[in-house]
């Protein structure tokens, strides 16, 4: 009856002692509130005060100052003028005619007298030999009527001629006279037309581009050939208002000076100053009308031919004689709503404002009339981390050229 029964599992359950712990389970509750605690006690903690020592001041900037020192300089204005060459001549044919030569190069330099270009000369040497020829016949035909005149006059001695066929024959001896005059004439101006053939240099001076080449015709209608322009001395010609020409003589006079004897001083093009100066040797008689200017000259020397004919370039007229002024950098000069002013170092090595008035500029430099005292030093550099008041550390001022670059 028991053979369906399953039968059950015959091995012991396990015993546990009676004071075995059981660890419990984490409630997410307390999890929570424990973590809010350590956030709370790191956010206290963060928030103590730390212990700091004293505050340091930075350390005073570094600049350049330079003292202000006492300079000659010559009181100077600038314009803008045009080089002109004292001698320009513009090459023309006088005569008609095709060029045979050019016997020169472009550019070079000509002395009075040299041969330039050669018109084809055959046409105008046939002419002299006809017109000597044509003076020939006139002094043979005058001739003629001085021996018809003599026998006429022979003849009328013993009346066998008739008193005004005397006078016919003076008449034709004087005609005959006038002839050989005239013929003479005719062969002057063969010559002439001859030697225009020839076209030579009038003066000296560089020569400019062949405007013509060998073969093609040529006549006093066809324009220039060429140019000649004189290098050596050279003119240099600006405009001036009639305002300045008195203020610059009343300044001039007035400090005991001649207006004569102010130099005048070429500006080249990359900003150097033209090694060789001038005196003023025009004032122009009549002043421009719409412009209220007159033109003034002056006189260069060019032994180089750096200036050249036609091209602008700066003026600078400078006071025979110098005057003594203050001078400091450019550089040290700086600008507010209260107008211009430097800022210099003081006994206690504080930077300090001083306000200034500046006259003319000499290269790097420029004048203080007001404001600066010879000896003052004057920061030059670095001015941009300076505030007025505080201390400075004053390095000196370097030589341009002085030291190697590091």
């Amino acid at each position: 009856m028991f053979e369906n029964t399953v039968a059950l599992d015959s091995r012991p359950l396990p015993v546990r002692a009676p004071f075995d712990r059981v660890t419990p389970v984490p409630d997410a509750a307390a999890v929570r509130v424990a973590s809010i605690g350590l956030v709370l006690a790191l956010a206290l903690t963060g928030c103590q005060p730390r212990q700091q020592g004293p505050a340091q001041e930075p350390p005073p900037p570094g600049v350049v100052a330079v003292k202000a020192q006492t300079r000659a300089i010559e009181e100077e204005s600038q314009f803008v003028g045009r080089v002109v060459a004292v001698e320009r001549v513009e090459l023309r044919a006088r005569v008609e005619g095709f060029l045979q030569a050019r016997r020169f190069k472009e550019g070079q330099p000509v002395a009075v007298g040299d041969l330039l270009f050669q018109i084809e000369p055959d046409q105008y040497q046939a002419i002299v030999q006809q017109r000597e020829a044509d003076l020939e016949k006139a002094k043979a035909d005058s001739q003629n009527a001085d021996a018809q005149l003599a026998r006429g006059k022979e003849l009328l001695k013993s009346k066998n001629i008739a008193q005004a066929k005397v006078d016919e024959l003076q008449a034709a001896a004087a005609v005959a006279k006038a002839s050989i005059a005239q013929a003479e004439a005719a062969v002057t101006a063969a010559k002439l037309d001859l030697s225009y053939t020839r076209i030579t240099a009038p003066v000296a001076g560089r020569i400019g581009l062949a405007q013509i080449t060998v073969g093609n015709l040529v006549a006093p209608s066809l324009g220039v050939l060429a140019t000649i322009v004189s290098r050596d001395p050279i003119y240099l010609q600006f405009p001036v208002t009639q305002r300045q020409l008195l203020e610059a003589r009343k300044q001039i006079t007035d400090k005991g000076g001649d207006p004569a004897n102010v130099t005048v001083r070429a500006r080249l093009p990359d900003g150097t100053t033209y090694a060789h100066p001038g005196r003023l040797d025009f004032v122009d008689v009549t002043t421009d009308q719409g412009t209220d200017s007159v033109t003034i000259r002056a006189e260069l020397p060019n032994p180089d031919g750096l200036l050249v004919d036609g091209q602008y370039i700066g003026v600078l007229l400078q006071s025979a004689e110098p005057q003594s002024a203050i001078m400091i950098p450019q550089s040290a000069l700086q600008v507010d709503q209260q107008g211009v002013f430097v800022l210099v170092v003081d006994a206690e090595s504080k930077a300090q404002v001083r306000r200034v008035e500046t006259g003319q500029s000499k290269g790097a430099d420029i004048a203080v009339t007001k404001g600066i005292e010879v000896g003052d030093l004057v920061i030059s550099q670095g001015v941009q981390k300076v505030r007025p008041g505080h201390a400075v550390k004053v390095a000196p001022a370097q030589p341009v050229d002085g030291g190697a670059s590091p």
